[in-house]
């Protein structure tokens, strides 16, 4: 072969390899890389009362252009905020309302103002947590120290029914670290840090981003004393026990206290016996405790007064499956999946079930479901089935 015929398919070759090594590089970034890249989505978040003194202070990010995610409880009793970025030697914008508001999720979007053509918006990655092991970091604003960085790893992930799945890390936070972002070593966004005190301890913990990417606006920027007040006319209903249980079960349920947790809800359903996610939430509970008939009944009182409850649906199987009894937790899953169709919760449970009656078919066809509904989940199963 001739020379000129072979030095451009040389050149390609070297072209390719060099495309090859530059994005093989791209996805390998160093710890101080990654924080040089996502740092500038990051700000504090300080509420002032009325006096204009500051009450709280937290952390927050970028989820979309104008759009902050933090925590609630970092802003519900501010008379105004206002958000610090770590441009230079940082700039302050004031909080012109709350986009959204997600009150069991202690989360809150907030609205600012940038100057055009600055986009912050971090990558969320909703898709599936990260797993037990897998490196973390996090950059919040602890003790007002803005900007400090943590990292560790994911020590264990917990499921709480109707909020999402829990991130518990060992990245240590402190006050002042609520609503920061949790970080994987992609800069991807994994969870949202939220402070969780018991017997004089902070709990790392943070809420996986799923529910974050579910925040959107409602239409409706709602002022500071808008939200002051819909708090006041809430407290006043004939419900609020019942939703002063709720939320403290929730926050047991937060740190893995199951026993705690259940009496909360169990004094939330005798105050308000028409609250399906507290009932969800006994079965939950008692599942936890191996009272997997127990859990059964509270589950089934849910659909009594939801017949249309994919979550009861599903935790209902998870009961029998738990139970022994895998021909009703199959019952239970397809009525989940003929529910909810296009969420992959029930035919990731349905496989699981389906290989303990040792019908692999019937597993594998599951997770062709899943394959192009949820990644995340598809190549869980996948390996189940492979074992």
């Amino acid at each position: 072969m001739s020379t000129h015929k072979l030095f451009p398919k040389l050149l390609t070759l070297l072209i390719l390899i060099g495309l090859s090594t530059v994005s093989t590089s791209a996805q390998h970034e160093t710890l101080p890389e990654l924080i040089r890249r996502v740092k500038p989505s990051v700000v504090s978040v300080i509420a002032y009362d009325a006096q204009n003194e500051p009450v709280t202070t937290g952390s927050g990010f970028f989820i979309r252009p104008n759009q902050i995610v933090t925590n609630l409880h970092v802003v519900e009793s501010a008379h105004h905020a206002e958000v610090r970025t770590f441009d230079g030697k940082g700039k302050t914008y004031p909080v012109e309302g709350l986009l959204a508001v997600d009150e069991e999720g202690d989360l809150a979007l907030l609205g600012i103002s940038l100057p055009p053509g600055r986009d912050r918006a971090l990558k969320i990655a909703h898709d599936v947590p990260p797993e037990e092991g897998e490196n973390v970091f996090v950059i919040g604003n602890p003790l007002r120290l803005e900007g400090s960085v943590s990292d560790g790893i994911v020590s264990a992930i917990r499921e709480v029914p109707g909020i999402g799945s829990i991130i518990q890390m060992t990245a240590p936070i402190s006050q002042g670290s609520s609503g920061s972002p949790l970080f994987n070593m992609k800069g991807q966004v994994v969870g949202v840090v939220t402070i969780k005190v018991t017997n004089g301890q902070n709990i790392n913990m943070a809420l996986a981003a799923a529910r974050v990417a579910a925040l959107q606006p409602d239409g409706k920027l709602l002022t500071f004393d808008e939200l002051a007040a819909r708090g006041r006319v809430a407290q006043q209903r004939p419900e609020a026990r019942s939703d002063w249980f709720y939320l403290n079960g929730l926050n047991s349920l937060w740190l893995g206290n199951y026993d705690n947790a259940l009496q909360y809800f169990e004094n939330a359903v005798n105050k308000n016996p028409g609250r399906v996610e507290a009932w969800i939430q006994v079965g939950y509970c008692k599942v936890k405790q191996g009272k997997n008939l127990d859990a059964i009944r509270a589950y089934q009182q849910a659909l009594l007064l939801k017949p249309n409850s994919v979550e009861a649906y599903n935790k209902l199987g998870d009961a029998h499956y738990y139970a022994g009894s895998f021909h009703k937790a199959i019952e239970a899953y397809k009525l989940a999946a003929r529910l909810a169709p296009q969420t992959g919760e029930a035919y990731y449970n349905l496989g699981l079930a389906y290989l303990e009656i040792g019908d692999h078919a019937a597993a594998v066809a599951q997770s062709n479901l899943l394959k192009s509904l949820n990644t995340g989940m598809y190549q869980k199963l996948l390996a189940e089935i492979q074992r």
